[in-house]
């Protein structure tokens, strides 16, 4: 399968990026490079091949979930930078409708 041709400008149009004739002039061949590569590897024969999504195996490393001791009440409104009714004030978060 031949890769049709991709402008970059039109994949820095997709991306809301404005390029200068320089840059377009810069990053085609690069582009055109990227797409010859791909191509390239499409061609490979990977039948009887596992596909992996990491190269070594992941496993995942928990520790136990042990409860522990929680701070006070003052101990967490000490740190807070304001406060009101025994909680912690933040500023409104949600716009008016």
């Amino acid at each position: 399968m031949a890769t049709e041709h991709i402008d970059v400008r039109y994949v820095a149009d997709l991306a809301r990026l404005e390029l200068s004739d320089e840059e377009c002039a810069t990053f085609q061949p690069q582009l055109d490079s990227i797409l010859r590569y791909a191509e390239s590897l499409s061609r490979l024969d990977v039948d009887g091949i596992e596909p992996t999504a990491h190269a070594v195996p992941v496993y995942d490393v928990m520790r136990e979930d042990v409860p522990g001791t929680s701070l006070s009440q003052e101990a967490v409104l000490q740190n807070a930078p304001d406060q009101a009714q025994q909680q912690i004030r933040v500023p409104k978060v949600i716009a008016d409708a």
